[in-house]
């Protein structure tokens, strides 16, 4: 008799430590994230341009801690050595199969739309890239498609990390799509592609000129294509780059738009100055923008040149 009522005394005792211990690493873990999250508060309120929310973000997801903007929650991509390797979880079809791997800054968001996909920089209020996949059936849709003009604030990401109308009014610049409203192939699509998100600061003659050329040469390419075609559109900044209006929007010194044929696996390379005096000239490599840029935006360098 002394002795089962020994082991249940036992058992008892050890499975109130258990619970006490359970207990306690909650309450621990509780005051770790509050206190991260009060930093990372406090942080932002006093410095909002300059707080890297980057590194904050992932470890709160972690543990459950919803990151919201006004329209709900935008994924941020994972943080590997200096480099992030994005995810693009709710629209991969815009990748022709592993996600780009892009050097590291702050606040960037993925943001996926019914006709591309954009890893957006809170820095500098525009594109990383934006993502596209086309095909012979959709370019044709795309002729008959009226263009909007209806610009607007992309009011998935916070306040502090995106451009404003007000921003570009008088700037001198041109709102330069990344995803041209031509490829797009649904109202939808069209609609969207005037989110501020898929602009950046461009020079009004370039667009209107070489840059447009471009645009029409690639929809001629798709049109001809037998599959799929990958297109990848973005900006290149130097260092101290101008910007515009009081979000200061960066202006970049060069656009790029990379085309890959899945098909063929051939690709090229536009890179163009951000200038008025530029004119469209051969495209580079694949491994020559990777180089400039640091951004691998292909699933590997086993490509054929443009040739």
């Amino acid at each position: 008799m002394s002795r089962k009522k020994t082991g249940r005394s036992v058992k008892k005792t050890s499975s109130t430590k258990s619970s006490g211990q359970g207990r306690f690493t909650r309450f621990l873990k509780s005051v770790f994230v509050t206190a991260v999250a009060s930093f990372g508060i406090s942080t932002a309120w006093l410095h909002p341009q300059g707080f890297n929310w980057q590194s904050v973000e992932p470890f709160l997801v972690s543990l459950g801690w919803p990151i919201e903007t006004q329209q709900g929650s935008v994924p941020v991509p994972a943080s590997v050595e200096g480099y992030v390797q994005t995810s693009f979880a709710q629209c991969p079809q815009f990748f022709p199969g592993s996600r780009p791997v892009v050097p590291m800054a702050y606040t960037q968001r993925e943001l996926c739309f019914s006709a591309f996909a954009i890893l957006h920089s809170g820095q500098t209020k525009t594109p990383v890239f934006v993502a596209q996949r086309l095909n012979r059936q959709q370019i044709q849709s795309a002729k008959g498609l009226k263009r909007t003009d209806r610009f607007y604030a992309e009011g998935r990401l916070p306040q502090a990390e995106r451009a404003e109308l007000n921003d570009y009014r008088g700037s001198g610049f041109s709102r330069g799509h990344m995803a041209p409203a031509g490829d797009m192939a649904s109202a939808q699509g069209m609609a969207q592609s005037f989110s501020l998100a898929n602009m950046v600061p461009q020079n009004q003659i370039h667009n209107a000129g070489p840059w447009n050329k471009i645009e029409a040469d690639t929809r001629k390419y798709i049109a001809r294509a037998a599959g799929n075609v990958y297109v990848f559109t973005g900006p290149v900044f130097e260092r101290n780059a101008a910007t515009i209006g009081s979000s200061q929007v960066a202006v970049p010194t060069h656009l790029f738009k990379l085309v890959y044929d899945a098909t063929t696996r051939r690709s090229w390379v536009h890179w163009q100055a951000n200038h008025a005096s530029t004119r469209v000239g051969p495209p580079i490599s694949y491994e020559e923008f990777v180089r400039r840029t640091g951004l691998h935006l292909l699933p590997d360098l086993s490509l054929q040149a443009a040739g």
